[in-house]
Order: structure tokens, then sequence, then C-alpha cells
């Protein structure tokens, strides 16, 4: 969301008196009024990111960007489509999207057969409800995210990028290509401040007819967000965790420890961090 200018400028617009917090947030509080009404640069701001999520639910997925990147840092890569031939299909029908279509799951059986026994982690790309954040924060989140899991000796399977693709249908991708664990990054649902949010869900012995019970997500990775480096170190968490406790979803919580410079000292501390009940 753009920066609003200070509304006091104009004797029309009331100013708010919380209009300094809103340059600690990207949420709009504290946009003052003109009488009864928002004032105009808050009103053109707000269809303004509303355009930009529409445009962001609709943009074509660009998959053969993504590919090229792949193929230049030697990552073999399939591109497979799912069960909802269309975008208008894929809004409509969500139960299409969590299925890949019959060529694709022909396509995905035959490298399947060719490359037996499996691997450690499969890692699946879909457009999901954003394909630009797709576009913008795959690459250089799967860059951190494969540097570390071959540092733990998984095998990885070749990234599979699904067209007009909801998040359980890395479940059947998974499944197919005999994976132990599967995450997919997707794009969310975009927001009025965060039309490129990136969102990954993490499964540990996929298959199809699971529920989202089964799956632990980490979401709005950005620039804004959560950084890459962050969110690939709460992922690797999740799977050392599943991997020793055989399990995922609603059962596993992210407990991943984050040194900060508040933290680096008092790593031992537990308790809400809001209150301050050190011993004074």
């Amino acid at each position: 969301m753009t920066d609003l200018p200070v509304q006091s400028a104009s004797p029309a617009v009331t100013a708010d008196p919380w209009e300094e917090l809103r340059r600690l947030t990207s949420a709009r509080i504290a946009l003052g009024r003109a009488g009864t009404s928002l004032p105009t640069t808050a009103q053109l701001d707000f269809q303004f990111a509303h355009a930009q999520a529409r445009d962001a639910v609709h943009l074509p997925f660009d998959h053969q960007s993504i590919r090229d990147q792949l193929t230049a840092r030697e990552r073999d890569n399939l591109l497979l489509h799912s069960a909802a031939e269309d975008r208008y299909t894929y809004l409509q029908r969500p139960d299409l999207g969590r299925r890949l279509s019959e060529e694709s799951a022909r396509q995905l059986d035959e490298y399947a057969a060719q490359h037996p026994g499996g691997c450690d982690l499969a890692v699946v790309i879909a457009d999901g409800l954003s394909a630009l954040a797709v576009q913008r924060h795959t690459e250089p989140f799967l860059g951190r995210l494969e540097e570390q899991a071959l540092a733990e000796s998984w095998t990885l399977s070749p990234v599979v990028l699904v067209q007009q693709g909801r998040v359980a249908v890395a479940d059947e991708v998974a499944e197919r290509l005999g994976a132990r664990m599967v995450v997919i990054l997707i794009g969310e649902r975009p927001g009025l401040s965060s039309p490129d949010s990136l969102g990954l869900y993490f499964t540990y012995a996929p298959k199809v007819g699971l529920t989202d019970a089964a799956r632990n997500c980490i979401s709005n990775i950005r620039l804004e967000g959560l950084s890459y480096g962050m969110a690939a170190h709460r992922l690797m968490y999740l799977m050392r965790e599943a991997c020793r406790r055989q399990l995922s979803g609603v059962g596993l919580k992210d407990e991943a420890e984050l040194n900060t410079l508040e933290s680096s000292d008092t790593s031992h501390q537990t308790g809400n961090f809001l209150i301050d009940d050190r011993p004074s």
C-alpha cells in the first residue's frame, strides 16, 4: 500500500489523533475524515489496492520464467496442470484444482516409473490465488530451502509446477512420486495491502484425501512480511520434527527457536514476552 499523505494539510479533512501510528503499519488506520466520509486520497488508495488484488488473482502464471531460473540452477522440473481447465473453472470449482488432470497424472506416473525409489521431499509450486506472489518470491525462497535440505542429506524430487493448482494437489503429486514429505509454495489470497503474499504448506506422509488438519502452514512470505531465510528456518524445523515424530498438522507445532538481539542471551526464558517477569 502506498503511504498516504498527511491529511491535516487540507482544511476540509479532520485529522485522526492516531495519525502517527499509520507510519508503523500498512493497515488502514487513522485515515481521517472529510465530513462524514473518508478523505478522497484514502478512498482512491483503497480502490487502487482493490484493483491490485483483483489483478493478482487473474494474472496469468508465467511458469516459463520460473522454469528458466530452475534450469539455470540445474534443477530438474516438470510442468503439470490441475483438473481445472482454465482460470474461470479454477475459481468456480476448488475441487478440480486439488487434483491433477488425467494427462498430468499419466505424465507423473511415467516419470515415477523411470525414477523408482521415491524421495525424501517433493517440492511443488502452484499459482494459487496470486501468480504474482509465486513469480516474485518462489526462486529466492527455494534456493535457501534446498540448500538447507541438501545439508540434511535429504533427496529431492524435481520441482513440480502445477498450473491452476490448489494446496491439496501437492498430496497427489507426492503420493505418485513416492515422497516421504511434500511442501507446496502457492500464492495466497490477495489482501488490500499484500497482493503478492506467498504461502507454503507442508505435509508428512502425503496422500490423496488428507484434510488441512494434516498440514502445517507458513504464510506471508514476502519482502514486507516474513523473510525468505526465516521462513526456510521455520520449515526446516517442522520437517526435522515431522521425521522424528512421523506426523504433521495440528499435532506438530512450530516451536523453532529464533535468535534475536533480545533473546540471544536469554534463550532459556519462557512465558509471555509481553510481560517483563525478570527479577528486579
